[in-house]
């Protein structure tokens, strides 16, 4: 079956379009949009107007590529900024009854366990592996393996969430940073007990590809050279410091790094070194497979899709 996922994310929105068979995807086309949905979220507690209509711009492309590639299912899934925000629902509703999209939003719960799925996609993750996954306004920490998961939390820091709350300097002061990464190392003292202790990690989405991308010195992004790279706890610490540094009009230019990543890229890098320190880990493997893969192995599942009236709260949101 031809499917598409939505990655509906508190920093990006993105699309998947595969094929599944036997439990494989073998992809099609994946697009990806830097929209800042969350922007403003984190102290409003509202989807703003300016942000959703970015989203909105990018789903009416990403629905066109969707039916030109024949999808027969679609599944938008929503993370953190959606969850946080007192207009989310109504705004998914929206979603639905405009773009046709089945919509489905996802508890911290479920956005570590689709990401764990998406990550062991077509693999054998051994067991006692840690997936991370930075998004805009969350982390999901999942830990397992091939006979399941032993371990999951999603805490509520993320690249976009940290920057509006820290890094306010441009660059940023070390004062910022090292009160961004007391948060980071509270959260995660917090939120996951001392016995977790993975012995190996894969790290996911945007935020970990990237620097995985500058740590490969890379003239322009390249996934098939990114899927599999081994970061080193040193080399994540290079090029925080190399990121930190820098304006954001530079870390805009450096090569291989969306410009529109760069605003929220060094909390990010902040948070993953916290991440590894925590858990008494020398690096990870960054891959390119995530709750987006895991999003479109659930849109297989669905049912065929049914015209009806619009959902509760369509058009409500904004």
């Amino acid at each position: 079956m031809r499917v598409a996922s939505v990655d509906l994310g508190t920093n990006s929105t993105r699309l998947l379009v595969a094929d599944v068979e036997d439990g494989r995807l073998h992809d099609v086309v994946r697009r990806l949009k830097i929209t800042r949905l969350g922007e403003g979220v984190d102290e409003r507690k509202r989807l703003l107007p300016a942000p959703i209509a970015r989203v909105r711009n990018v789903l009416t492309d990403f629905r066109r590529e969707a039916e030109q590639f024949g999808a027969e299912r679609t599944l938008a899934v929503a993370t953190s900024a959606v969850r946080d925000a007192e207009n989310g629902e109504a705004f998914l509703g929206e979603v639905e009854w405009s773009y046709g999209f089945k919509t489905r939003l996802l508890s911290g719960h479920d956005e570590a366990e689709l990401t764990f799925r998406g990550a062991s996609t077509g693999r054998d993750v051994p067991q006692n592996t840690l997936v991370i996954d930075i998004g805009g306004g969350s982390t999901e920490l999942v830990v397992g393996g091939t006979v399941g998961l032993s371990f999951h939390d999603s805490l509520n820091m993320g690249g976009v969430r940290l920057t509006e709350r820290f890094l306010h300097s441009d660059p940023p002061t070390k004062g910022e940073l090292d009160a961004c990464s007391a948060a980071a190392h509270e959260l995660l003292a917090q939120g996951v007990p001392r016995e977790v202790r993975p012995q190996t990690a894969i790290g996911v989405a945007g935020t970990i590809t990237s620097i995985a991308a500058l740590d490969l010195g890379l003239a322009e992004y390249d996934p098939d050279q990114v899927q599999g790279h081994r970061l080193s706890r040193e080399g994540i610490r290079a090029q925080l410091e190399r990121l930190a540094a820098l304006p954001l009009a530079e870390r805009r230019e450096i090569p291989a790094l969306d410009p529109d990543r760069a605003p929220v890229i060094v909390a990010g890098t902040v948070i993953l070194g916290e991440v590894l320190d925590h858990f008494g880990l020398d690096g990870l493997e960054a891959s390119e497979h995530d709750i987006l893969d895991g999003a479109a192995l659930e849109a297989a599942e669905l049912p065929e899709p049914e015209e009806g009236e619009a959902p509760p709260g369509a058009y409500t949101c904004c």
